[in-house]
């Protein structure tokens, strides 16, 4: 019997193309958002650098222009916060279209992988009986020589 020969190996290798792309640019925009989210971590902490700041100036009663400055410096900050946390968004539900691109991308996969291995299943059998009809056929040979 020939050696088992997938009929869509090509399609099945095309998917699988597909579906590791589809990985790589879901990584890729995971890895954007945890950026994201360390930026606006670092922003954070600057933005409880200039409160501490404030604070400390009010207590030690600063001259006006001081407590504007931190009010000026502190308003920025916010505003790169709510931008940043913006962006974080519109990445997350890019970062959640491309899951659910992936996912597809699995099952169709999968699909032709599972058929490969029916097929492969039904490759096996066939060859099984196959030799299991050659090893009768050299066995009722054998015997009908031996007996003649």
């Amino acid at each position: 019997m020939k050696k088992f020969q997938y009929s869509l190996e090509t399609v099945l290798t095309y998917k699988q193309q597909v579906l590791d792309n589809e990985k790589a640019e879901h990584a890729a925009i995971l890895n954007r958002v945890r950026q994201k989210n360390e930026e606006i971590r670092l922003l954070k902490r600057e933005l409880m650098g200039f409160q501490k700041g404030f604070d400390e100036s009010k207590f030690l009663g600063a001259p006006i222009e001081d407590f504007r400055l931190y009010d000026m410096c502190i308003g920025l900050v916010e505003d790169q916060i709510t931008v940043q946390k913006e962006q974080l968004a519109v990445l997350k539900k890019k970062e959640e279209k491309k899951k659910q691109e992936v996912i597809a991308a699995r099952v169709d996969t999968s699909k032709f992988e599972k058929l490969k291995d029916r097929r492969l299943v039904e490759y096996r059998k066939a060859a099984a009986k196959e030799e299991e009809a050659f090893i009768e056929e050299f066995v009722v040979h054998g015997r009908t020589a031996a007996e003649s």
